[in-house]
């Protein structure tokens, strides 16, 4: 096959593209960095002449176009698989939903219970020379939204990496119906500095971490904290598997701390399901053999994350309950985030040979009202969200302790999570365990 010539017979211009949504119909975003952008704006532009356009996406960077109006919700519906910043706008707006998932389970979804998708359109790196359009920073479930597509269209942009694959990181062009071209600058995530409570938790945390562990870190300033802490730290022989890949690997990397060689899979490898980041992150990744993509059902799969020794879980925490219930997803009703592998991967490094999972968070929050809050509550707030069940947490960290929840009964929990508290809600939360049944006064 003629590949260069395949290509300029299906490059066409965005708006052209676009032509084959129709009103009712499923349309696929992809996830995160790989959302289009062309293609977006012109959809948005035939709004007018569409009604009920169903779109699915999740982490998303930007703001879509086919959102920005005022009246966008008549035409557009939004489906968010997992909430960022921009996703939790659309869904105020009241044109947007959440999906809830465990999200090592979403390429099952897409194959076996999903709608039909009518339009899948996403962004890609330029061909290689055997026809093959590579998923760069998001190979997470995409082949999965390929298999069920009926009209596939992507917007090939220069600036994504090519990034290395496991199994089912790419599309041949004798697959694509259309082909536009755009090339925008990325959009890059920051991280806020560090404050003295992040550094306090990473304090706790490293100090656990073995030489030649495998690292997960999640999203947020205490895991990144974390990252930064490794990097400065005489650890040595780590590996990655993980499901995002953010900047604070790339420093550990960079600090000469991670190789791979200790890493029971995929040994040398740093393996990821979807990335986001600064543009050290796109150029540290593009065309390196050390970093390898993969489906988000490999990533964050429990029986292969329990394979790898020493596996290093790293999350955060909304809030949690001092029967050891963790929420990492909502305030109350109000949707923030999602499950996303939290779950899978507390459950993974529990089981892993050497393996410890690790849940932190500050102490308080302060709400709008400038009112200080406790993290740590008697029970979940109403409408919260258990992200992580008490009987699978281990490990939960504050800037005043950690302790380890796994074996201990209900007023063991009630005990050593009130001890890890702020000192200022400790009394009120014994109160409230004594009228539980989970606390006995000669504890105190």
């Amino acid at each position: 096959m003629d590949y260069a010539k395949e290509y300029q017979s299906k490059l066409t211009t965005p708006e052209e593209a676009v032509k084959v949504v129709k009103s009712g119909d499923w349309v696929d975003y992809t996830w995160c960095m790989t959302h289009p952008v062309a293609l977006d704006k012109a959809l948005a532009a035939r709004k007018d002449e569409l009604t009920d356009v169903k779109v699915r996406g999740g982490v998303t960077m930007w703001m879509p176009e086919i959102a920005k109006a005022d009246d966008a919700g008549e035409h557009f519906t939004w489906h968010s698989w997992h909430c960022s910043g921009v996703d939790r706008k659309v869904i105020k707006k009241g044109m947007g939903y959440f999906g809830p998932i465990r999200y090592s389970e979403l390429p099952n979804y897409y194959r076996n219970n999903v709608a039909d998708i009518d339009v899948v359109m996403f962004s890609v790196p330029p061909m290689d020379r055997f026809g093959n359009f590579n998923f760069s920073l998001s190979p997470s479930h995409t082949d999965a939204i390929l298999s069920r597509a009926k009209h596939v269209i992507v917007e090939v942009n220069e600036n994504l990496p090519w990034v290395y694959g496991l199994t089912q990181t790419e599309v041949n062009i004798k697959d694509i119906d259309a082909i536009v071209e755009c090339n925008t600058p990325l959009a890059e995530m920051g991280s806020a500095p560090a404050t003295e409570i992040d550094k306090k938790v990473a304090e706790l945390i490293v100090p656990e971490i073995p030489n030649g562990a495998c690292l997960q870190l999640g999203i947020g300033g205490m895991p990144n904290t974390v990252g930064s802490m490794i990097a400065e730290s005489d650890l040595k022989n780590l590996g990655v598997h993980t499901e995002m890949y953010v900047d604070g690997f790339v420093d550990i990397a960079a600090a000469g701390k991670i190789n791979g060689q200790c890493k029971t899979l995929d040994r040398g490898r740093q393996v990821f399901a979807f990335a986001a980041g600064s543009k050290k992150l796109f150029e540290y990744a593009d065309r390196n053999p050390d970093v390898m993509g993969a489906p988000v059902n490999y990533t964050n799969d429990v029986h292969v994350v329990s394979q790898i020794d020493n596996f290093i879980s790293i999350n955060n925490a909304v809030d949690m309950d001092i029967f050891g219930q963790i929420n990492s997803e909502s305030a109350g009703t109000r949707h923030i985030s999602g499950t996303g592998g939290q779950l899978d991967f507390v459950m993974g490094a529990y089981l892993s040979n050497g393996g410890k999972s690790f849940i932190c968070m500050s102490s308080t929050m302060t709400d709008k009202q400038g009112n200080v809050k406790s993290r740590i509550l008697p029970t979940l707030n109403q409408g919260s969200i258990v992200t992580c069940p008490r009987s699978c947490v281990q490990y939960v960290v504050t800037e005043y302790g950690m302790v380890n929840l796994k074996g201990m009964s209900t007023w063991e929990r009630a005990e050593a999570l009130i001890g890890i508290a702020h000192p200022d809600f400790r009394e009120e939360l014994i109160q409230e365990a004594e009228k539980m049944n989970i606390w006995r006064r000669s504890n105190k």
